[in-house]
């Protein structure tokens, strides 16, 4: 458990932590393929998850060279398309910046907000500067700062992306509670000597029994509640 005497700097994952990446996802890919039935979309977006793991795994492990979330998205909307045949450029464009317009949990502005009021925030993700920009405006988060995985030239769980949160938060690490809904995300940013916090959210990473993070909790209010209790 940790309290705001604990915490200087909050750092958050964005995509499934504050926004519903799966279902925008989804709609996104039945917009493009209107005549796709409810299996046949999770077939397509799992074409698109299964590339954007796997290519930023390449990455991380230093098989391919590094290239932003929109050169990965641009590929994953190109294969989506090939299987559900899909040829209409404009269509395929447009899927392929689908990752900019996410819809933010019910949750999510309001946390922030309150959150806000009683520490600096940063987000951390993986999305690509640009990405990462279009994606906050659309969802309307507002950050005191949001750090971008492409600074660093490779992607969480990289130590080398948490170390952006730590120079940025100018403060021990062990005084960072990095919050996601991934527990392979708390994972990379625990072995970084930063606390953490994980929030449930459909399609996330949950937690094993082997995971000892600070917090567990169910929505981001429960958070925010523990965090600003005088």
């Amino acid at each position: 458990m940790v309290g705001s005497h604990d915490i200087e700097v909050v750092v958050f994952d964005v995509l499934g932590t504050l926004v519903d990446e799966p279902g925008g996802l989804r709609a996104a890919i039945r917009r493009a393929v209107p005549a796709a039935d409810d299996a046949s979309v999770d077939a397509l977006l799992a074409v698109w998850q299964q590339h954007v793991e796997r290519e930023q795994r390449c990455m991380t492990q230093g098989r391919r060279a590094y290239a932003n979330t929109q050169i990965i998205d641009a590929e994953a909307a190109q294969r989506v398309a090939e299987q559900a045949g899909v040829t209409d450029r404009a269509t395929i464009a447009a899927l392929s910046t689908a990752g900019q317009r996410l819809p933010a949990w019910a949750d999510s502005v309001a946390g922030l907000e309150r959150l806000g009021r009683d520490f600096p925030m940063v987000g951390l993700s993986n999305a690509s500067r640009a990405a990462l920009l279009r994606l906050n405006a659309s969802a309307g988060l507002r950050w005191h700062q949001a750090l971008s995985a492409e600074s660093a030239r490779t992607y969480k769980p990289a130590p080398e992306v948490y170390q952006l949160a730590v120079d940025a938060a100018g403060c021990p690490p062990d005084r960072i509670l990095m919050v996601a809904a991934h527990a392979w995300d708390l994972r990379g940013a625990q072995a970084q000597g930063m606390r953490t916090a994980y929030v449930h959210r459909p399609d996330g990473d949950p937690p094993t029994c082997s995971d000892d993070f600070d917090q567990r909790v169910e929505g981001l209010h429960e958070l925010v509640d523990a965090l600003t209790v005088t």
